[in-house]
């Protein structure tokens, strides 16, 4: 892919580079890229085909080639892509997809065709199945601590979850559950809807009747509007929080005047400006947002792009220290990616600082996370 960058992008590019060594040209390196450009999940995907337009054309001295794939939203496309991508592109790594769902199906092929595997969704993985699988977004257990933290510190007792009926909302519940022990917060309901369902009317119905002092909608995308207007338009006074799946521009078009005050815990790349001078992601952060907004405009930025671009901040890091040892488009190269990738140690990305170990292949920060909430349609840092 070759990218022509605007000033902003080649200062980005500058930032991303500092650091990595030169090295006599050898031969392209081939990154694949898989992302939910069509189906349910078009939003999330379009997020990462903006972090890869930005993306530089080389790096130490080597041609960079994205070739950037397709799942439709399918796992089984999923499987596909990085079968083609492995097998036709010769790939030496592979960045995405989005949804756990399809995290999931790839992960096997990752690790038998011996290809890293940098996954934006936040899929979890261990044992064997964990030696190439690597991720940049944070899991839904942190994500949930935040807010449920928030909740108790705010006086509530009751909480009613209304998630999708999907891989996504079942790690979403069960990091719910597991947080809520010893917490003194009781869930008194739990529905479920399909990401494509027209309503939520019976659900909302059923959780208004568990009279819960705060709702937590367990969904991403625009889908994930549908549940906080239908509980607004019932009368709901109480607080709702959603899952850091909902940060897109998306999400606030289609939620308008009625998703206003929505609480979500999220990467700090969304507010990057308004973090305190003394944040280590405040200078990346900025810098992707400076370069995201100048390409496609204010307001253009979300946690899913911040994610796709540390996804590759993680390999850029990685391809300076393997560069040293081997050859792009051999098997040395790609296990060489994926030792410099499993020894990450503080690397600041745009959306949390990374430190990986041979046990935890995300290695983020707990510190990096942030609860906001949507204020005159946009987002606020709140703490």
């Amino acid at each position: 892919m070759t990218l022509s960058l605007q000033p902003a992008a080649r200062r980005l590019a500058a930032l991303a580079l500092l650091g990595a060594s030169a090295a006599p040209a050898l031969a392209d390196i081939n990154i694949g890229v898989i992302a939910s450009l069509t189906g349910p999940a078009a939003a999330l995907g379009n997020e990462t085909r903006k972090a890869v337009s930005l993306m530089p054309a080389s790096l130490g001295g080597e041609k960079l080639n994205f070739i950037v794939l397709d799942d439709t939203t399918d796992p089984t496309a999923a499987v596909t892509d990085i079968r083609k991508l492995i097998g036709e592109h010769k790939v030496d790594a592979v960045l995405g997809p989005n949804l756990i769902s399809n995290g999931n199906a790839i992960a096997d092929v990752a690790n038998q065709e011996k290809v890293p595997l940098i996954s934006v969704a936040p899929i979890d993985v261990s044992g064997d199945k964990r030696r190439y699988v690597f991720r940049s977004e944070p899991g839904a257990d942190l994500m949930v601590k935040r807010i449920v933290d928030d909740m108790v510190a705010a006086g509530a007792k009751t909480v009613g979850f209304i998630g999708f009926a999907d891989s996504w909302g079942d790690t979403l519940f069960n990091a719910l559950k597991a947080t809520v022990e010893g917490s003194g917060l009781r869930i008194v309901a739990a529905e479920r809807y399909g990401r494509t369902d027209p309503s939520v009317q019976a659900q909302v119905l059923k959780t208004l009747a568990a009279k819960p002092d705060v709702v937590f909608v367990g969904a991403s995308g625009t889908p994930a509007a549908m549940p906080q207007i239908t509980l607004r338009e019932r009368g709901f006074k109480g607080a709702i929080y959603q899952s850091h799946g909902v940060t897109s521009k998306e999400f606030l078009r289609v939620g308008g005047a009625r998703v206003e005050g929505a609480l979500v815990p999220v990467g700090p790349v969304l507010v990057a400006e308004q973090l305190p001078d003394g944040h280590p992601v405040k200078k990346v952060g900025s810098a992707f947002v400076q370069a995201l907004e100048a390409r496609y405009g204010p307001e253009s930025r979300s946690t899913f792009a911040g994610a796709s671009w540390d996804a590759w901040l993680l390999l850029q890091n990685a391809i300076g220290s393997a560069l040293k040892t081997a050859r792009p488009g051999t098997q040395a190269f790609r296990d060489g990616l994926r030792d410099a990738l499993e020894n990450t140690r503080g690397l600041v990305g745009s959306n949390g600082v990374y430190s990986t170990t041979p046990a935890d292949h995300a290695g983020y920060d707990p510190k990096s996370v942030v609860l906001v909430k949507v204020e005159n349609g946009a987002w606020r840092l709140v703490k």
